[in-house]
């Protein structure tokens, strides 16, 4: 099992390489360095706060926790 800081790191490196690779690919579309990195920083904490709200969500479902509830 990994240690919470390793959980933490591993987290920040997928998060960098999302931005990395989202900024490549909307410059190649806009041609703008600022329009690419706007729109991935822009998605990027769109998509955290909807994952918050989804795994959220989640913890009221006990369906597939075997007849226990997390």
């Amino acid at each position: 099992m990994d240690s919470p800081l390793r959980t933490i790191v591993k987290a920040l490196t997928w998060q960098i390489l999302g931005l990395m690779t989202t900024s490549l690919i909307a410059w190649l579309h806009t041609g703008s360095v600022l329009g690419a990195l706007t729109f991935a920083l822009s998605t990027s904490a769109t998509g955290l706060a909807f994952f918050f709200v989804h795994e959220r969500l989640w913890a009221h479902i006990g369906w597939g926790l075997g007849g226990r509830r997390a």
